[in-house]
């Protein structure tokens, strides 16, 4: 399994808004294409960080799951645009994560 755990910084007082624009539309849009959200979450200690992690089966399955979803009419036409208000791109942090073996998570 390959993990891939994303960091976003959002701009400053839209992170509740960023939350449903993940949970109404992001996520159950990657999920209908094969993506596994492991999780989400939102820091305590940060307003601007919310941290979202994913899973794959391999990195063949993310490139092919990457090109049908970023390279969608839906992707391209409705979440960039919504997503781009809101989202401070490039403090976006992504690491490819493989669980070690005893981890729960595997």
């Amino acid at each position: 399994m390959l993990f891939e755990l994303r960091q976003y910084r959002i701009k400053d007082g839209q992170r509740d808004q960023w939350v449903r624009l993940m949970e109404e539309k992001i996520i159950p849009f990657q999920t209908s294409k094969g993506v596994v959200v492991v999780g989400s979450f939102v820091a305590q200690e940060e307003e601007d960080l919310y941290v979202w992690i994913r899973r794959f089966e391999n990195e063949a399955e993310r490139t092919r799951l990457y090109k049908e979803i970023y390279e969608s009419d839906y992707w391209i036409n409705e979440v960039k645009p919504e997503s781009a208000k809101m989202l401070d791109r490039e403090r976006i942090v992504n690491t490819l994560l493989i669980a070690t073996p005893k981890s729960v998570i595997r």
